[in-house]
């Protein structure tokens, strides 16, 4: 299969091309850029020379479709919500590494984004692809919207619980921790090194775009689920998410119980991995893959469950579960192009 990738130059781009050069049936026919037309991708990131040759092409759908079979998005929000449909007229194949079609109410998008969202008719069409618990929709689907990086790492660690009314919706606390890759390759006051380096910041407190996004999916799996505390912060490192979560149990239960469920929730998942009893994974564990890693454990002195769960925020985050997501509707093996051991330490 042909794939175009849209948004070449930021570091889902990059790092959809790092991945795709090693997959067994995609490859990368065209990139496309807003603003470094007739760049190569060895300029704009010396890393992958040797990988591509590829220049960076406008972005004109119809010249797209020549070209490929299917069309991956990693653009900054406002982008998709105006090229997509065009991508669709043309028959093209989408898969949405940006926010523009997570959310299916329009108005709840330009709330949170503050920018002009979607067509109605796309936002309805649009899937929303967190593959663990979606494969059946992706294998129909035309138009796929990957999940943000935040939200993968904590819908994958509550879903068997939220699904299984295991716990109190209303008592959802998220406490979750970023590498600065997450904010993209533009220079930022936030991400300098002078700032970044030994500090430790919280930002977008109650304010996050991605907390409808988790609320909304969460809304999906169980009707009582409504508003959840969710706080990000960044931490001196490039790669990485670790996502804390503490819910009240609605009924008393143990460890072994907890585990049981998860690994039967996800025994048929190849990317998640549910720790042993009182094991708790890191980030550096699952750098570079396209693995989610959770532990979980119950205090039965306070009666709340704590769930930890870390992806790599470009990878399981972003470009591999897109991969993912394309594999699964293409009828591929689902890891095809992501079998990969960490990068350790």
């Amino acid at each position: 299969m042909r794939a175009a990738i849209i948004g070449a130059t930021g570091y889902g781009g990059a790092e959809l091309i790092r991945l795709l050069h090693n997959h067994p049936h995609i490859q990368v026919s065209s990139v496309h850029s807003s603003s470094q037309q007739g760049t190569s991708m060895g300029q704009a990131y010396p890393h992958l020379q040797q990988v591509t040759n590829l220049q960076l092409e406008e972005i004109e759908a119809s010249i797209i479709k020549e070209k490929a079979d299917i069309v991956f998005l990693s653009t900054p929000p406002g982008v998709s919500a105006k090229i997509s449909s065009s991508l669709v007229d043309e028959g093209l194949k989408i898969v949405d590494l940006s926010g523009d079609l997570r959310l299916s109410d329009k108005a709840n998008y330009e709330r949170w984004y503050q920018l002009e969202g979607a067509p109605e008719e796309l936002l309805k069409e649009a899937v929303y692809g967190l593959t663990e618990w979606a494969k059946e929709e992706v294998k129909a689907a035309q138009v796929i919207s990957n999940p943000g990086c935040y939200p993968t790492a904590t819908l994958l660690g509550l879903a068997p619980l939220v699904k299984g009314n295991l716990v109190d919706p209303k008592t959802i606390i998220i406490d979750a921790k970023s590498g600065t890759s997450g904010a993209g390759r533009t220079a930022s006051a936030m991400t300098h090194y002078s700032e970044m380096n030994e500090n430790f910041k919280i930002y977008k407190v109650n304010e996050h775009k991605h907390i409808p996004e988790i609320e909304q999916q969460l809304q999906r799996w169980n009707s009582t689920a409504s508003t959840v505390t969710f706080s990000t912060h960044l931490v001196p490192m490039v790669r990485g998410i670790m996502a804390t979560i503490y819910a009240s149990a609605t009924t008393e239960t143990t460890e072994e119980q907890l585990r049981d469920l998860y690994q039967t929730a996800y025994e048929n998942s190849p990317f998640v991995r549910v720790r042993k009893q009182s094991e708790f994974p890191s980030t550096k564990e699952v750098f570079g893959t396209n693995f989610c890693d959770i532990g979980i454990t119950y205090d039965n002195r306070t009666g709340r469950i704590t769930v930890v769960s870390v992806i790599d925020n470009l990878v399981k985050g972003a470009a591999g579960q897109a991969i993912q997501n394309a594999n699964v509707l293409f009828g591929f093996e689902e890891k095809a192009g992501l079998d990969l051991i960490a990068l350790y330490p």
